[in-house]
């Protein structure tokens, strides 16, 4: 377990590093000993941290080069610590743009398959996420874990395993764009409108529960352009 948590502690320090831009893209990796002598970690852990970045797609090999960073096009953006990674470096109304849009197209869907496959223990665990977010209106639950998991619990309760296998890169993508919707419109998530959702999944209704989700997606959506619009303004001042 130790060689595990080095192994992963290595991986995310070299991560962030490559997504920084500290180590460039194109070039070379630094040789093993002395990447293991910046990051104090042994050659064995080098190796293990090098392998997993590269299912990331942060690094790759060539002949008579040896391993060398990717450049950004080859990152997986599926992944949630790639994700991560690129938020935490600078955080991009952009990127949480194209993210929305994706959940567009993924989402609704999702829900219109909850409202046809759902069974009554599903309903119950959504009901319980929405009195979550009621509670979290009152300060009693962090609001933007509240929302996270209402719209992980969606993905669950499709019964599509490829949805629900898509439920870490959404957390995570939420996590950065609930904030800024939040804080953009001032409020926590509509209440309101996730409890269309809710009710339009439990009366078995799919085009409804895709429709309340996509207008809640596209009003997420509509807050970020205008932020990101504002945003542009201001740095032209």
């Amino acid at each position: 377990m130790a060689g595990v948590n080095l192994t992963q502690s290595l991986v995310q320090k070299l991560g962030s590093s490559i997504v920084r831009g500290d180590l460039p893209a194109g070039k070379p990796l630094p040789i093993e000993a002395e990447l293991g002598k910046k990051f104090g970690a042994s050659r064995t852990v080098m190796r293990e941290a090098v392998k997993i970045l590269s299912t990331k797609g942060l690094i790759g090999q060539r002949p008579r080069v040896g391993t060398y960073v990717h450049t950004e096009d080859r990152w997986d953006l599926l992944d949630a610590e790639v994700l991560t990674w690129i938020l935490d470096r600078h955080f991009s109304h952009s990127l949480v743009r194209e993210f929305l849009e994706v959940r567009i197209g993924i989402e609704p869907a999702a829900a219109a398959l909850a409202a046809t496959n759902a069974t009554e223990a599903d309903l119950a665990l959504l009901k319980q996420r929405l009195e979550k977010m009621r509670g979290a209106m009152s300060g009693h639950f962090d609001p933007v874990a509240a929302d996270i998991a209402f719209h992980a619990t969606i993905l669950e309760i499709s019964h599509n395993r490829f949805y629900h296998q898509l439920t870490p890169i959404v957390e995570t993508a939420l996590r950065f764009s609930i904030r800024l919707t939040n804080k953009t419109k001032g409020a926590v998530a509509d209440f309101d409108a996730h409890e269309k959702i809710y009710r339009a999944i439990k009366s078995g209704n799919p085009d409804s529960a895709a429709k309340a989700c996509r207008e809640l997606i596209k009003e997420a959506l509509m807050l970020v352009i205008r932020a990101d619009r504002a945003n542009n303004d201001k740095s032209k001042d």
